[in-house]
């Protein structure tokens, strides 16, 4: 693997994410009470073997550089490293990124100072584990020029994606992005391995290219700015040497509200999808040295709680429960995502609460229900929110709603009595 080099897409507004991006980037977005969404393409480097990673940053990205900054440091033996790319202006051009491809292009004259023959690109705002490695191989094997991740899906998910036609060895010979329903039929792949009902091969977001490829792709499509809209399509139809490398585990885009809101509750299952307790496939993320969770008269009912928690609810289920999460007496928590917060609270602040300005975390006799609450929120007590179809989509004074999720914007305040 030291002849590849990664680079990591840190995405854009992130505008279907909103409120939670309002002030990170996506890959910045906590999930699964600890970790940020950037963890998951770094730490699926790592187990690959690949230990030169570049994350592109653009928008909102001061959280997300921190993060990384704190956590992804290799000791003075290793040549490893993850740095940030954050858009900057150069004699070159005077833009910002204008797409996934754009970053790239504008980005290569950093990985000029390194050898490498071949360049993995991935995006920041997956859930899966993949071991990059097995893609590698494939892609030598096969003497491609550029292999890109594909995942079997069903004619109604087909719609919503990048959908790849293969030949039985696994090329791809054509392409069409977002395929109407009645247009499917003749985007059947032969060598999908997936459910008999999983047909169509979507796009991942997920490459390999040989370094010569890129450089010419670069040189040849001067003005586009999308690997997925442009230059995989212009490839296949130039005849390039672009195959198709088949996931078969599991995969999912935190494109939306929905999209993450189901993705963390999955989590709380017996039986994941996406296994966090894996001896060989870790996932990474900052060590924050916090004491262990305490737990005072809670009844738990498929809850994942991180470490940092003071709870004394009476009944949390089908929850996820973030870092140094604050859960007052008789509060009651289903089918929610708590992030947690930044910072335990002070003495000070502890003897300072009022009705109008509680302390940090949920407070006592609450009732909460699908919702989503962002880090270092304050919600008083005797508080409801219960999120659900009867709610309509928009944004309110002190919440939004997408879906019938109900989302509480990192630090907002709830004040005591407050119903949603």
């Amino acid at each position: 693997m030291n002849s590849l080099i990664s680079i990591i897409l840190g995405g854009g507004r992130g505008s279907r994410l909103h409120p939670l991006t309002k002030f990170r980037s996506k890959p910045a977005v906590p999930i699964a009470g600890k970790y940020r969404l950037v963890d998951i393409p770094i730490s699926n480097c790592l187990n690959s073997g690949i230990r030169r990673i570049f994350v592109l940053t653009q928008f909102n990205s001061a959280s997300l550089n921190r993060h990384i900054k704190n956590t992804y440091n290799f000791d003075v033996f290793s040549q490893g490293f993850v740095d940030i790319l954050a858009a900057e202006q150069t004699p070159r051009s005077q833009k910002w990124y204008q797409g996934t491809a754009d970053a790239v292009r504008q980005s290569l004259h950093h990985l000029r100072n390194h050898e490498y023959e071949y360049v993995l690109i991935l995006s920041g705002d997956q859930l899966y584990q993949m071991n990059y490695r097995e893609m590698f191989e494939l892609h030598k094997k096969s003497d491609a020029e550029l292999t890109v991740a594909t995942i079997p899906v069903t004619a109604e998910d087909a719609t919503g994606f990048g959908i790849m036609k293969t030949a039985e060895d696994g090329r791809i010979e054509s392409f069409v992005e977002k395929p109407a329903m009645e247009e499917l039929e003749k985007w059947k792949s032969p060598g999908a391995q997936g459910s008999p009902e999983k047909e169509y091969l979507a796009s991942m977001g997920i490459y390999i290219f040989n370094k010569r490829t890129l450089d010419r792709v670069f040189e040849e499509n001067t003005t586009s700015t999308d690997f997925g809209k442009e230059f995989i399509p212009k490839e296949i139809e130039s005849g390039g040497r672009v195959f198709s490398y088949q996931f078969d585990g599991y995969w999912t885009d935190i494109g939306t509200i929905t999209s993450f809101f189901d993705a963390n509750l999955e989590l709380v299952k017996p039986l994941p999808s996406f296994n966090l307790y894996d001896n060989e496939n870790y996932i990474y993320t900052r060590a924050r040295l916090l004491p262990g969770s305490k737990l005072m008269g809670t009844t738990l009912d498929h809850t994942v709680i991180a470490e940092g928690c003071i709870i004394s609810a009476s009944r949390i289920a089908r929850s996820v429960v973030g870092i140094r999460s604050r859960i007052g007496r008789g509060t009651t928590i289903e089918e929610s995502v708590l992030m947690g917060n930044d910072f335990f609270p002070t003495s000070r602040e502890l003897h300072a609460v009022t009705p109008e300005e509680p302390l940090m975390g949920i407070g006592d006799r609450c009732y909460i229900s699908r919702t989503i609450v962002d880090k270092n929120c304050r919600i008083g007590s005797d508080v409801r929110i219960v999120g659900g179809d009867h709610l309509e989509d928009g944004k309110y004074d002190k919440h939004y709603v997408v879906d019938g999720i109900v989302i509480i914007p990192k630090g907002e305040v709830i004040p005591d009595g407050y119903s949603i």
